[in-house]
């Protein structure tokens, strides 16, 4: 059985870029108008799933209440925790991470930041979260508010690419792609 998944992702946060994680950043008014954006005019949803962070499930409850549409949220589906970078951009890193910052970048499955979230533990735990949700919902059409790490996983094993080039996978705020998952042929990105 198939699930069809629109991915959104949240907008531009108060704190502004860099590794965000698992800090719980509000949206901007120009992040609300970008999510707000990117699903002008689409329906047809059987429900909404997010990610309890605030900067996508305050805007998933505003979506489910204006489509009269039932919100689940699923924390398999947060951002990768980055650690002692938690908070910091890559510039800052530049300074006195040089090194690991590059070894990250290249292959983000071989170097972890410092007490951070293993990559193949972050795989493993969004892709719980995406089985349970094939299980709940087999045949439906769900809209996943969401962030860009876990986006940019589900859009790399969509598109067959090896996983040192997960994070060359753009994803901009409020960017919004559709997957299909399929018990015989896996994920597909839909265009």
């Amino acid at each position: 059985m198939s699930l069809r998944l629109d991915l959104l992702r949240h907008g531009e946060t108060e704190r502004g870029g860099g590794f965000r994680g698992s800090l719980d950043d509000a949206l901007t008014d120009t992040g609300w108008a970008q999510m707000r954006q990117a699903v002008s005019g689409l329906a047809g949803w059987d429900a909404l799933v997010s990610s309890p962070l605030q900067r996508c499930a305050r805007f998933a409850d505003e979506l489910a209440l204006t489509h009269g549409l039932p919100l689940q949220l699923e924390p398999g589906l947060q951002e990768l925790h980055f650690g002692a970078w938690e908070g910091r951009s890559a510039v800052e890193l530049m300074v006195d991470s040089e090194r690991e910052l590059g070894l990250f970048w290249n292959d983000p499955y071989t170097f972890t930041p410092p007490e951070g979230e293993p990559l193949v533990r972050f795989e493993a735990r969004v892709l719980a979260a995406l089985t349970r949700l094939q299980a709940q919902h087999a045949g439906k059409h769900l809209l996943l508010v969401t962030h860009g790490g876990v986006m940019r996983l589900l859009l790399a094993r969509a598109r067959g690419l090896p996983r040192e080039h997960l994070l060359q996978v753009e994803v901009a705020h409020g960017a919004l792609f559709s997957v299909l998952v399929d018990d015989r042929s896996g994920l597909q990105e839909l265009r």
